[in-house]
């Protein structure tokens, strides 16, 4: 038993903590099932490392700011026939990260845009890879109080400094003068060091009036664009899948002008 406790501390000492606390069943499971000692070890260390890689997970996954956890497998892609699997599939796969492209969801509200970014940024980070999650009314606001408080330049490396950019919900307020020159400044400094993901219910030639300046939303554009997969989901609220399928709720009358 002291050589037990010795072992115990050693290994709460090298900061192997669900070692140490796995070390009896361990080496209970190895008596019965008679492994030998490098079978033994490699399963304490197994243990030891998919504990650390769960912590770093949820870690990770705290940083981000993700507003809920959504995977691919749980996205609907026959309920939107617009969207082309093969390509989301191939998103998953990340190499548009190491290329440091980016990816515009387009459509109306409800189809499955923030799903999806959501969605892709869950698997990137199970990759290690840094993300950040935020709107960008709240982007705006938070941006806009750090420049009347002359200390822009710092917080801009809050959005410039993560692998992955997920910015969601664009287009849904227009953007004043001190707004749009902020986007602006995000996306320059992020063109081709990071990607963005990116949702948003306005076609791109309706981003001159959300900016409210056609010259600088081109300027926006072209750097969005350069290296981008653009995805334009048509087809009625993912939300309200359910429903529709059992008539509950049906398609809105368009009205005519």
């Amino acid at each position: 038993m002291i050589e037990l406790e010795q072992a115990r501390m050693r290994l709460e000492e090298l900061g192997l903590g669900q070692a140490a606390l796995l070390l009896d069943a361990q080496l209970e499971a190895a008596s019965h099932s008679q492994s030998t000692y490098l079978s033994f070890l490699n399963s304490l260390l197994d243990a030891e490392l998919f504990e650390r890689q769960r912590r770093n997970l949820e870690v990770r996954t705290k940083l981000a700011h993700l507003p809920y956890r959504k995977t691919l497998e749980e996205f609907d892609c026959a309920f939107q026939p617009s969207i082309d699997e093969r390509l989301i599939r191939e998103l998953a796969t990340m190499t548009f990260v190491n290329r440091n492209e980016n990816v515009l969801f387009l459509g109306p509200p409800g189809v499955g845009k923030s799903h999806l970014s959501v969605a892709l940024a869950v698997e990137v980070i199970r990759l290690g890879v840094s993300v950040y999650f935020v709107s960008l009314a709240y982007m705006m606001e938070d941006l806009r109080k750090a420049y009347e408080e002359n200390r822009l330049e710092k917080r801009l490396r809050v959005y410039v400094r993560p692998k992955i950019l997920v910015v969601d919900e664009v287009g849904y307020l227009p953007l004043d003068p001190v707004a749009a020159n902020l986007f602006f400044q995000v996306v320059s400094a992020r063109y081709e060091r990071g990607s963005i993901l990116m949702t948003s219910n306005k076609s791109f030639g309706e981003w001159g009036e959300l900016v409210g300046d056609s010259v600088l939303a081109t300027a926006i554009l072209d750097r969005l664009l350069h290296h981008s997969h653009v995805i334009n989901i048509r087809g009625n609220s993912y939300r309200l899948r359910e429903k529709m399928r059992t008539g509950v709720y049906g398609t809105p009358n368009q009205g005519t002008n």
